[in-house]
C-alpha cells in the first residue's frame, strides 16, 4: 500500500522544476559541484506580521526567496494568492535565475509571495497590508535597489509596486536610487513604457521566432505562417491578454479564451480588443457576444487548435490531460504550466513545447 501511494503521489511544483533542471544538467554535462550550487536556493525569508484591519488584528504570512545572488540585484515577482507557499516561492525563484541567464539579463533570481485573497480587502486595507509586508522585507535586507528588486506577479500590479516604492522611500529617504527598488511601476512612478505588455508580447515574439525556422516547421508537419494558426489562450490576465493582443495584431486567429470562472469559444475567431473592452465593463469574459460559453474552462485546453498558450497557473497540463492535448505547439506563457512527466509525454507525442524559461522571460 505504501508503495502504491509513492507511485501515485504527484510531484510538487518544486520537484517538477528540480527534475527539469536535473535533465538539463545531464544533457549539457555540467560539473557536479556547479550543479549542486545551481540546484540550491540560497536563502528564504518567512515573515508573519500583524495588521489592524477594521479594528481587528489579522496576522499575515509571507515569503521572499533568493535562489542565486551571483549577479546583483536579484529580481522576481511578488504574488498575492491563497495558494502561496514556501516551496512554490523557491521553485519560482530558481526559474527566475535561469530565465535571466537565458536572455542574458545580468540579475539573479528571486520570488516572493503573500498568503492572501486580495479580493477580500478594500483598497485602503490592501495598501496597509502591502506596505507592512514591504517594510518587513526592507528591514531584513530583502528589498532594495542594490540587492533585491520585486516586480508585479499574480494578484499584484502597478498599484502595489507604487505602494512598495512609497514604503521604501519612507524607510530609506537617503537612498537616491529609491525608484529602482521595484520594477513594473506605473509611468508616473518612474516606470518604463511597454513594461506592462512586455511578457505577453514576448510570448508572441517567441512564436514568431519559431515560425522563422522552416526546418522545424517541416519536422513537426506544421503548415503556414503564424497568421494561419488557430490559438487557444488560458488566462486573460496581464500575460494572456497581451499575448492574445499581440498575436491578434499579427493576424493569428484566437478561437478560445479560458478563465477561472469559465471559458469562451468561437471557431471563427474572437476580436481581442472588443473582448478587452467587454471585460473592463462586465468584469468577466463570459457571455461575450457570438461566443459559446464553456463552463469548465479546463476543457478548452483539450479543444482542437494549432497553438495552445497556458498563461495562467503552474501545473495545469499534467499526466491526466496530456494525452488529450490536440494542439501541435504549446507555448508556455505561465511559469511551469506543464508538469515534468506531462512534458515528457507531450514530447514523445511529437508536440512542440516552447518553454516558459524562454517564452515568458
Amino acid at each position: 500500500m505504501d508503495q502504491m501511494n509513492k507511485i501515485e503521489k504527484k510531484p510538487t511544483f518544486l520537484e517538477n522544476v528540480d527534475m527539469m533542471v536535473n535533465d538539463t544538467i545531464e544533457k549539457i554535462n555540467i560539473d557536479s559541484n556547479i550543479s549542486k550550487i545551481l540546484k540550491t536556493c540560497r536563502s528564504v525569508l518567512q515573515v508573519k506580521f500583524p495588521v489592524k484591519i477594521k479594528g481587528q488584528i489579522e496576522i499575515f504570512h509571507g515569503w521572499r526567496a533568493v535562489h542565486s545572488n551571483h549577479r546583483l540585484p536579484v529580481k522576481g515577482g511578488l504574488r498575492f494568492s491563497t495558494n502561496v507557499n514556501q516551496e512554490e516561492v523557491e521553485a519560482l525563484a530558481s526559474l527566475m535565475t535561469f530565465k535571466c541567464a537565458v536572455v542574458d539579463v545580468p540579475f539573479g533570481g528571486a520570488k516572493g509571495g503573500l498568503l492572501i485573497d486580495p479580493k477580500k480587502y478594500d483598497v485602503e486595507s490592501l495598501e496597509k497590508i502591502t506596505k507592512k509586508f514591504a517594510r518587513e522585507l526592507i528591514r531584513r535586507g530583502y528589498l532594495s535597489p542594490a540587492m533585491d528588486v520585486p516586480a508585479p506577479d499574480m494578484g499584484t500590479s502597478q498599484r502595489e509596486m507604487g505602494w512598495i516604492l512609497d514604503a521604501y522611500k519612507s524607510l530609506r529617504p537617503d537612498d537616491i536610487n529609491h525608484a529602482a527598488c521595484v520594477t513594473g511601476k506605473s509611468i508616473d512612478h518612474g516606470g518604463i513604457k511597454g513594461r506592462l505588455e512586455a511578457t505577453g508580447r514576448g510570448v508572441c515574439e517567441a512564436l514568431k521566432e519559431f515560425f522563422r525556422h522552416p526546418k522545424e516547421l517541416k519536422k513537426h508537419s506544421i503548415d503556414g505562417q503564424l497568421s494561419d494558426q488557430e490559438i487557444i489562450v488560458q488566462g486573460f490576465g496581464n500575460v494572456g491578454l497581451n499575448s492574445a493582443k499581440a498575436l491578434f495584431d499579427n493576424g493569428a486567429k484566437i478561437i478560445g479564451i479560458a478563465e477561472k470562472e469559465g471559458g469562451i469559444f468561437n471557431a471563427k475567431g474572437i476580436d481581442i480588443y472588443q473582448l478587452e473592452e467587454y471585460q473592463n465593463q462586465k468584469k468577466t469574459i463570459l457571455n461575450f457576444p457570438n461566443t459559446e460559453t464553456i463552463k469548465n474552462s479546463n476543457e478548452l485546453l483539450m479543444y482542437s487548435c494549432d497553438i495552445l498558450i497556458p498563461a495562467a497557473l503552474e501545473s495545469v497540463i499534467t499526466l491526466q490531460n496530456a494525452e488529450k492535448i490536440k494542439a501541435k505547439i504549446i507555448c508556455e506563457g505561465a511559469n511551469g504550466p506543464i508538469t515534468y512527466r506531462a512534458n515528457k509525454k507531450l514530447l514523445e507525442k511529437g508536440k512542440v513545447i516552447i518553454p516558459d524559461i524562454y517564452a515568458n522571460a
